[in-house]
């Protein structure tokens, strides 16, 4: 194939992202869920263990956070569903199958849409289901350099909501922006930590390339071990490069399963997948088919959160947030948490409101956003509280400190955890507005720099801020720059008259 066709060809990516939810008990046993730092094989009993005659039994919040999350992604859901055995010999798998759904699933048929340079798309969501985590894999060497497998069987066991999307992402910046999406939701509806680097949000990518508007291809790669959104995009945009190049050289990609490795930005082959793999998918016995009443589903519902196209939306009608702001706010639920808390409420009439609510919005998006990152910390982390930094704009908004002290006192606010009045009280900082209080001060600055009246009076603007900066400097900046602005101006018309 010439180089020329070979980069027309478009990207057909599809995503299978695995979400650990965010429950007490594992899937089918009462064994604790919270194995992350637990020692090794702690939370463990003959059901994780798939030791013979033991009977599994459904976890209800774990269905119901399926249900939750298949709404939230405009699925439908199913009135009648069941659990299949799903068998494959892999040595995290004890008992030789993995407790899933196949064709029965709990939702099905449902959509994501993601903002591409201001162009929305629906991405399609083929599924979201219910299954259960494997055990882990620890690969060690010995003290000769051979290797060897220890087997965590903590994580066995532990509720796995898998989310299918359709082969309708395009670009690897495409699949980034529907994962950061997707995770966004999840932390919404509170199923999930979503912590990609402890495992709890594992995606897979399927992708192959083609000709646009040609029917998908029959041949795939799946693409395995990203554990980062930048990891999932540099390794589609590796692999997109890698097929162009084996397509433009007169080769066939190979249906195959490739592995990410970070260190070299590469993929690499893992298993050929020349078949469809046959799990040998039977409804498992020891379960009864689940049905959902409607109902139940409905009560599911009204118990939605306000999702963040939601919320979105509110922040730019409601409280008249530009676009770039509220799509920012809202991207983190704890971000967005934290800027609803500053904005006190109800006497303020919507106008007012309005204006607290942009310049909240600034200083959580520069100020409160720098500290954090500088600090490692979340929102929800931060030992500054939404109602303590409502205390600084407060101060700011009438007048009592400026711009610049406001933006000290907050730094001291966020290191220290006192409230903005006992800084301001502490240092001695209070803007100074009063005319009756500067007019000396200015007079002072203008009788000691005849240079700059000389120039200000030859037609020279900046002679005027200069002296406008002497008395800031005189005052400690504690001046209103407004007032001494104006106090100068009028003081140099005086003697020009």
């Amino acid at each position: 194939m010439a180089n020329t066709v070979a980069q027309d060809l478009e990207p057909v990516i599809g995503l299978e992202v695995h979400v650990q939810l965010l429950t007490q008990s594992k899937m089918f046993c009462r064994c604790a869920a919270d194995y992350q730092a637990a020692e090794p094989n702690t939370r463990v009993c003959p059901i994780c263990l798939g030791m013979p005659g033991v009977l599994p039994v459904i976890n209800r919040k774990a269905v119901e956070f399926t249900i939750m999350t298949g709404l939230a992604l405009h699925c439908q859901v199913l009135p009648l569903t069941k659990f299949d055995r799903k068998n494959y010999p892999y040595p995290d798998l004890m008992k030789g199958y993995q407790i899933s759904q196949y064709d029965l699933p709990l939702t099905r048929n449902g959509w994501l849409e993601i903002d591409i340079e201001g162009e929305k798309r629906r991405i399609g969501i083929t599924r979201v289901h219910l299954e259960e985590d494997t055990a882990r894999l620890v690969h060690r060497f010995d003290f000769s350099g051979d290797s060897y497998s220890l087997v965590d069987v903590n994580r066995s066991g532990v509720p796995l909501m898998e989310v299918v999307g359709e082969p309708d992402l395009r670009s690897p910046e495409e699949a980034r922006l529907y994962l950061v999406k997707l995770r966004t939701i999840l932390l919404y509806l509170g199923v999930s930590t979503g912590n990609m680097e402890e495992g709890s949000f594992r995606c897979d990518a399927n992708i192959s390339l083609r000709p646009p508007g040609t029917p998908l291809p029959k041949s795939k790669v799946e693409v395995k071990n990203m554990n980062s959104f930048r990891a999932v995009y540099h390794a589609l945009q590796y692999e997109t490069e890698r097929q162009r190049e084996v397509l433009a050289s007169g080769g066939t990609v190979a249906q195959e399963t490739r592995g990410w490795v970070e260190e070299r930005s590469v993929t690499v082959s893992q298993r050929s997948k020349e078949y469809a793999h046959d799990y040998r998918y039977f409804p498992e016995p020891d379960l009864p088919p689940l049905a959902v009443h409607a109902e139940w589903v409905e009560e599911i519902r009204r118990r939605l959160p306000e999702l963040p196209d939601e919320r979105r939306e509110r922040f730019i009608r409601g409280l008249g947030l530009p676009v770039y702001d509220a799509t920012l706010l809202t991207q983190s639920k704890a971000t967005a948490d934290y800027f609803e808390g500053i904005l006190d409420s109800p006497e303020r009439d919507p106008t007012q409101r309005r204006q607290r609510a942009k310049i909240a919005s600034n200083w959580v998006l520069s100020e409160l956003a720098g500290l954090l990152n500088a600090t490692g910390k979340e929102p929800d982390q931060s030992p500054l509280s939404p109602k303590a930094l409502a205390g600084l704009l407060d101060l700011l908004e009438a007048g009592t400190i400026s711009g610049r002290m406001a933006k000290e006192v907050f730094e001291e606010m966020f290191r220290t955890g006192k409230s903005a009045e006992a800084i301001v009280r502490e240092k001695g900082l209070h803007q100074v507005n009063e005319e009756s209080e500067l007019l000396r001060i200015v007079e002072e600055v203008i009788a000691g720099n005849p240079q700059a009246v000389a120039d200000y009076r030859k037609g020279k603007q900046t002679a005027a801020k200069f002296l406008v900066g002497q008395v800031m400097k005189a005052t400690r900046g504690q001046a209103n720059p407004q007032v001494a602005s104006g106090l100068v101006t009028r003081k140099l018309g005086e003697q020009e008259a």
